[in-house]
């Protein structure tokens, strides 16, 4: 493990000389590229249908979230406890899972780190990675529970990018980025799927990442000045 390898269950990044700093998704949240737009536009539908959009996001939730985890055990090795679970949302979520086991089939991919948190000195922030996949090539693996891509996502990607060869400059990302989804179903009796998405390059979104990052210090100067 490297020195500024973190593993932590909370997620609290601090530099070498004990400076706390953002993490990726706290950077991307505050100065987002269409961060909660989609959940504006889902919950607003639910309302239009006279739905409680918080009761149907905790009704369908489980499906998407426990896919989510099982990916997450299937890259760790260990196994699944579906006892907090109904037999219907494991039924629905086994359906994606499927799917995303039939991907991981295909491709010859096997999880080379998971779940590895890293600083960067550089550019100060942090970020817990889901998982590096080794084929022929290393690339980077990310979980996703949601309904469509955004621009954030791709930053997010970018930024993990940017932690592991700062950290790991001996062994670079050749094999490109792979976003694996999961979708979070609007309504309860909505199945989940599953899609994988690629992409060779994201220079741009690290460029965007760059500037966000630069924001977020901006954001917090400014709030010194409405106390």
């Amino acid at each position: 493990m490297k020195e500024n390898e973190i593993f932590s269950p909370h997620h609290v990044y601090l530099l070498a000389d004990g400076t706390r700093v953002p993490s990726v998704t706290t950077v991307i949240s505050q100065v987002s590229l269409g961060g909660i737009e989609g959940l504006l536009i889902w919950a607003n539908r639910l309302g239009q249908q006279g739905l409680d959009h918080r009761a149907e996001r905790d009704k369908a939730a489980d499906a998407g979230t426990v896919c989510h985890k099982l990916a997450e055990a299937y890259a760790k090795g260990t196994i699944f406890d579906s006892s907090q679970y109904s037999p219907e949302t494991m039924d629905k979520a086994n359906h994606a899972y499927k799917g995303f086991l039939e991907w991981a089939k295909a491709s010859s991919f096997r999880i080379g780190h998971s779940e590895v948190s890293l600083i960067s000195e550089k550019h100060k922030y942090g970020g817990t990675l889901d998982c590096m996949l080794i084929n022929n090539e290393l690339a980077l693996g990310d979980y996703k529970t949601s309904n469509s891509i955004w621009p954030g996502m791709l930053c997010q990607l970018a930024a993990y990018r940017e932690l592991w060869e700062e950290n790991h400059p001996d062994e670079p990302i050749t094999g490109g980025f792979h976003l694996l989804r999961f979708s979070k179903p609007e309504r309860a009796d909505d199945p989940v799927m599953f899609t994988h998405h690629y992409w060779s390059d994201l220079n741009l979104a690290w460029e965007a990442f760059l500037h966000m990052r630069e924001l977020y210090e901006l954001q917090k100067r400014l709030k010194k000045f409405t106390k």
